[in-house]
C-alpha cells in the first residue's frame, strides 16, 4: 500500500510544485484577452465556467485510456508505477499544459497549425494528415466497443447502437459546445471520478484490514513480470501500452477545444495540467487494482491468458468490491467514457479541417459540409476489426506526443526559456517511438529487429533529432 499512497501523493505534489513552475515558465498574463472573449461565435468560442472546462478536458483526454491502458500496463508489475508517476508529472501534464496554452496564445488554433508555426510548413502538412487519421481512428474505435456492450445489455442489434452513437457524435460535433457536451459531461465525469475514488478507497480499507496484500515497488519487483516478456518487452512496450496515464499526443488535439472557451490565462494550470494529474491518479488506482485483485501481476497475467479482457476485469473488480452500485458504475465507465472521447475526437477533426481550409464555423451548413465526408469515412472504417485500428492508435499517440514535445521545446528555445523541460522528454520519446517501430512484434506493425540493433538505431535517431533541434533557428 505504501507504493500506491506515495504515488498518489507524488502526483498531487507534482501539480503544486512542478505545475506551478511550468506555469511560471510559460508566463501567464491575466490581462491578456482570450479568443473566447475577443470573438465569441456561440459555437466553439464560448466562455464556460472553469469547473466545467476542467470536467470536459478531463473526459476528453481520459475516456478509457487511464483505465484499460493501466490494466494492461499492470501486467508488467509494479514498475508501471514509475512510468505513470514520472511520465505524468514531467511529461504528460506539462505537454498538455503547453499544448493548451500555445493554442490559447494562437487564437485557439489546432495543433497542426501550431506545429507548423514552430517546426515549419512541411511538419504542419504531415501533422494535418497524421492527426486527422488519428482522430478518426479514435472516434471509430470508440463506436464499436460501446455498441457491442449496449447490444449485449439490451438484447438489441449492434448496428442499431452503432447508428445511435454516430447520431450522437454528429450532434455533438455540429452543435455549440455548451449545448450537449457542456451539459452531459459533468454527470459522466462525476461517475468516472466516483468509480476511481471508490475503488481506491476500497483498496485502502482492504489493505488496512489485511484482506488485500498489495504488491510494492522494490528492487526484487523492479523487473518485467509480464507472462510473455519476449514479446512484451518492458522498454519500449510499457511506454506505449500506458499512454493516457503518462503522456498521450491525443490530448494535444483536445486542448484547443477548451482553449476556445477560456476567459483567463490563469485557468490553464488547473484545467490543462490539473486534468492530466487527475488522469494519472485514475491510472494509478486502476493499475493498482488490476495488479492486486488477482493476487499480483502474475495472477493478472493468468486471467488475461484465460481470455479476461480489460473490460471484464474492470467489471469483475467493480462488482466484487462495490456490489450492484459498482456494476452500474462499471457499465457507465465502459460505455460513457469512450463515447465522451469519441465525440470530441470528431469535433476536433471538424475544427482541424476548418482551420486548414479557413472556413468559418458559425454557419451550420458549413459545419455540416465539413462533417459529411468525415463521418462517411468513419462509418466505412467501422467494418475494420477494432483490434487492427487500436494497435496503431497507441503508437500514433506517442508519435504525435513526440512531435508536440519538440514543438514546445522549440517555442521555449525561441523565447530563451528553459527548453530542457521539454527537449529532454522529447528526446526520450523519440527513442521510445523509434525503438518500438523497430523492435515491436510483427503483429503490431514493427520490423521486429533484435534488441541491440533496434536500440542502437533508436539512439542514433535520438541524437540526430537533438542536433536538428539545437541547429534550428528562430
Amino acid at each position: 500500500m505504501i507504493t500506491f499512497l506515495l504515488s498518489i501523493l507524488a502526483l498531487i505534489a507534482g501539480y503544486f510544485v512542478y505545475g506551478k513552475y511550468v506555469s511560471k515558465l510559460f508566463g501567464v498574463d491575466k490581462s491578456r484577452t482570450t479568443p473566447a472573449v475577443a470573438h465569441p461565435d456561440g459555437i466553439d468560442f464560448v466562455v464556460l465556467p472553469p469547473w466545467k472546462e476542467f470536467v470536459i478536458q478531463f473526459l476528453n483526454i481520459a475516456g478509457l485510456g487511464p483505465i484499460f491502458g493501466a490494466v494492461l500496463g499492470a501486467a508488467y508489475g509494479p514498475v508501471a508505477y514509475i512510468w505513470i508517476v514520472f511520465g505524468c508529472i514531467f511529461m504528460g501534464a506539462a505537454h498538455d499544459y503547453f499544448s493548451g496554452m500555445l493554442s490559447l496564445r494562437n487564437d485557439g488554433a489546432s495543433i497542426p497549425e501550431i506545429v507548423g508555426k514552430y517546426l515549419g510548413r512541411r511538419a504542419a502538412l504531415f501533422l494535418r494528415a497524421f492527426t486527422m487519421i488519428l482522430l478518426i481512428c479514435v472516434g471509430v474505435s470508440f463506436v464499436k466497443g460501446p455498441a457491442e456492450l449496449l447490444a449485449q445489455l439490451t438484447g438489441g442489434g449492434i448496428y442499431l447502437w452503432i447508428i445511435g452513437i454516430f447520431v450522437y457524435y454528429l450532434l455533438a460535433t455540429l452543435l455549440p459546445i455548451d449545448k450537449i457536451i457542456g451539459r452531459i459531461y459533468p454527470f459522466f465525469g462525476a461517475a468516472l471520478l466516483a468509480m476511481a475514488v471508490m475503488i481506491g478507497g476500497s483498496m485502502i480499507i482492504l489493505g488496512a484490514t489485511g484482506d488485500l496484500a498489495m504488491q510494492e515497488l522494490s528492487i526484487s519487483s523492479f523487473t518485467n513480470m509480464h507472462a510473455n516478456p519476449e514479446s512484451n518487452i518492458l522498454f519500449p512496450m510499457l511506454f506505449i501500452v500506458i499512454s493516457c496515464g503518462a503522456i498521450s499526443g491525443f490530448h494535444s488535439t483536445q486542448s484547443p477545444l477548451i482553449a476556445r472557451t477560456m476567459a483567463n490565462e490563469s485557468e490553464g494550470r488547473p484545467i490543462f495540467y490539473g486534468s492530466m494529474i487527475a488522469e494519472g491518479i485514475v491510472a494509478i488506482i486502476w493499475a493498482t487494482a488490476a495488479m492486486n485483485f488477482f493476487g499480483g501481476a502474475e495472477g493478472l497475467n493468468v486471467q488475461a491468458g484465460l481470455g479476461l479482457t480489460p473490460a471484464k476485469i474492470v467489471n469483475e473488480i467493480c462488482n466484487t468490491w462495490l456490489g450492484q452500485f459498482g456494476a452500474i458504475l462499471a457499465i457507465i465507465g465502459v460505455v460513457a467514457c469512450p463515447i465522451t472521447s469519441g465525440d470530441t475526437a470528431f469535433r476536433s477533426s471538424r475544427l482541424l479541417v476548418a482551420d486548414v481550409l479557413k472556413v468559418e464555423q458559425k454557419s451550420i451548413a458549413k459545419r455540416l459540409m465539413i462533417c459529411a465526408p468525415i463521418f462517411a469515412l468513419a462509418i466505412f472504417m467501422t467494418e475494420v476489426n477494432f483490434s487492427t485500428i487500436w494497435n496503431y492508435v497507441g503508437i500514433s499517440n506517442q508519435v504525435l506526443a513526440t512531435v508536440m514535445l519538440w514543438t514546445i521545446a522549440v517555442y521555449l528555445k525561441n523565447e530563451k526559456k528553459n527548453h530542457f523541460v521539454m527537449s529532454i522528454p522529447a528526446a526520450l520519446m523519440t527513442y521510445v517511438c523509434v525503438s518500438y517501430f523497430l523492435i515491436a512484434p510483427n503483429k503490431v506493425g514493427g520490423l521486429a529487429l533484435s534488441g541491440n540493433i533496434a536500440y542502437s538505431v533508436a539512439g542514433v535517431a535520438m541524437v540526430i533529432s537533438i542536433i536538428l533541434f539545437l541547429r534550428k533557428k528562430n
